[in-house]
């Protein structure tokens, strides 16, 4: 279930991979920064990073950074501003990539580049073998609830609403929805691979650079969160595969560039 203190976790590990591919004192523009727990990591490391997000983001009584509101189309930059572009889990839930990748194109310095960091297949399909898991922790949860205190109607009757409960756990569960904006919860396992980013970049006329797993198996529903070590997860990574990959993009010249729907 969900811990900020173990997402925490995951992204000190994610952040110190991150951070070796980016230029010492380059100016960074975070997309979806959430919280901004990880632009104040690149910032404590000396990166200049300004961080925006979409406004209503469910992060914005958390922030532990300057976080930018945006509409979600135009960054509100002026062109030629940053040498690096820098989003975390957030692509596969922006519907109109055309309109970002054209926006990145803009904001970026000529020799910039971008860092994108996805979930992988391995994390969808582990994330949905453990909504099960879930399932079967929050229905135990319930059990010491099942017995009366006392024989009043009220506590006779609290069996039946435990009951409805699960059931509603149960329907809630039953099915794992997608993560992202597109598809379903199989169709994820394509989308979300290595091999769909890199045609998706190419397709949209960015150079890959580079690409890397960042050796850490983890869920969307936590399971064990702060009771698994972040060593044992790495080990877990090399069996199971890596929960998150990360791309390395540059945009090729703009000469001949279609959109794409």
């Amino acid at each position: 279930m969900f811990s900020i203190e173990f997402l925490n976790k995951v992204r000190n590990y994610e952040i110190e991979k991150i951070a070796e591919h980016f230029p010492p004192g380059a100016t960074v523009l975070e997309i979806g920064g959430g919280t901004g727990y990880q632009a104040k990591q690149l910032a404590d490391r000396g990166f200049v990073v300004t961080s925006i997000d979409v406004s209503g983001s469910n992060y914005r009584d958390k922030q532990v950074f300057p976080v930018l509101e945006y509409d979600g189309k135009r960054f509100p930059f002026e062109a030629k501003t940053f040498d690096l572009v820098f989003s975390s889990n957030v692509l596969e839930h922006i519907l109109d990539l055309n309109q970002l990748h054209q926006e990145t194109r803009r904001v970026l310095k000529p020799d910039g580049y971008c860092i994108h960091v996805m979930p992988t297949s391995m994390w969808r399909f582990w994330t949905s073998v453990t909504n099960y898991v879930e399932l079967v922790q929050r229905l135990v949860l319930l059990l010491p609830a099942l017995i009366p205190e006392s024989l009043n109607p009220r506590e006779v009757l609290r069996p039946f609403r435990i009951a409805k409960r699960a059931w509603e756990l149960v329907h809630y569960y039953a099915v794992p929805p997608r993560h992202g904006e597109i598809g379903n919860v199989v169709s994820e396992l394509w989308t979300f691979s290595p091999r769909h980013w890199l045609r998706h970049f190419t397709v949209h006329q960015f150079e890959i650079l580079g690409r890397e797993p960042l050796g850490l198996s983890y869920t969307g529903h936590m399971v064990l969160g702060t009771h698994w070590s972040i060593p044992s997860r790495q080990r877990a990574a090399k069996l199971l595969g890596s929960s998150c990959f990360l791309y390395k993009v540059r945009p090729r010249s703009c000469d001949g560039y279609v959109r794409v729907d």
